[in-house]
């Protein structure tokens, strides 16, 4: 068997000597004489095949070589698309970005004290500790005990600091505690976090009337958060017969699974004043 490619090489050959013997013959003879049709209608089929054959290599090759170009020309718009989206998502990053500062920064000025904004750079893996990492430390002012909190509400307070670094506890681990009031019938008691998404506010007395929807905000008694910051939503009340006390649950106000920007507090808030 012949290769297509030896097939076209021999078309080609045969297809010059017809018309070479074509050539020779009517210059000799008139083409109206009987040799002279004959060897045209003798000729002609194959010169058809050979025609056919090499107008078929050079579609073939002018296929290929479009084809070639589409590809590598398709190839450079996918990549000049993946490059725009690339850009496109970066910009709206920093155009959320840019509205969370915004936030933090309106907020900032409400507060009654000097504050710093942080950012969020890690997080501990741990199901039992709910503490991450800001990018700021005791180069900025930072020490251990300062509150934290966002355009939200309370998120936590400085545990460990460093030069450029800090752990911050959120008020949603098992280990906090902050000291709050119920904002509508100031009913008192600490909020303790759970190590879930949640709180709960303890030691609120059977006596006083705390409902679901009602608003927790901090007292300010504690010397750590100043008094006023939203800390969460009472969710659920019970009481149990045996005890002086209510179960209140309560879901914070910051939503920590989202949180990464916060605002470090760098004075101790004025104390309530006592009344006697």
């Amino acid at each position: 068997m012949f290769s297509k490619k030896t097939v076209l090489i021999l078309a080609g050959i045969l297809l010059i000597t017809v018309n070479l013997i074509m050539l020779a013959v009517t210059t000799r003879r008139p083409a109206a004489s009987g040799l002279g049709r004959a060897m045209i209608a003798f000729v002609a089929p194959f010169q058809e095949l050979a025609t056919h054959a090499v107008k078929t290599v050079q579609d073939s090759w002018w296929r290929y070589f479009f084809l070639v170009s589409v590809a590598r020309e398709n190839q450079q718009l996918l990549q000049q698309l993946g490059e725009s989206r690339q850009k496109i998502i970066q910009q709206s990053e920093l155009e959320l970005e840019n509205q969370r500062l915004r936030e933090l920064l309106s907020f900032k000025r409400s507060l009654p004290a000097p504050a710093i904004a942080a950012e969020i750079i890690g997080k501990d893996p741990s199901a039992w500790f709910k503490t991450v990492l800001i990018d700021k430390g005791s180069t900025d002012g930072l020490r251990r005990g300062m509150p934290a909190v966002s355009a939200q509400g309370v998120v936590g307070q400085i545990i460990e600091v460093t030069g450029r670094q800090s752990r911050l506890m959120l008020i949603i681990d098992r280990n906090s505690g902050a000291d709050a009031l119920v904002q509508r019938t100031r009913a008192r008691g600490v909020v303790k976090g759970t190590s879930q998404n949640e709180c709960y506010l303890d030691y609120v007395l059977y006596a006083d009337d705390v409902r679901v929807g009602d608003l927790v905000v901090s007292s300010g008694y504690d010397g750590v958060y100043p008094k006023g910051l939203l800390i969460g939503t009472v969710t659920a009340v019970d009481f149990k017969g045996g005890d002086f006390f209510k179960d209140v649950q309560i879901t914070p106000a910051v939503d920590f699974d989202k949180l990464e920007e916060v605002l470090v507090i760098l004075e101790s808030p004025p104390t309530p004043a006592t009344v006697h």
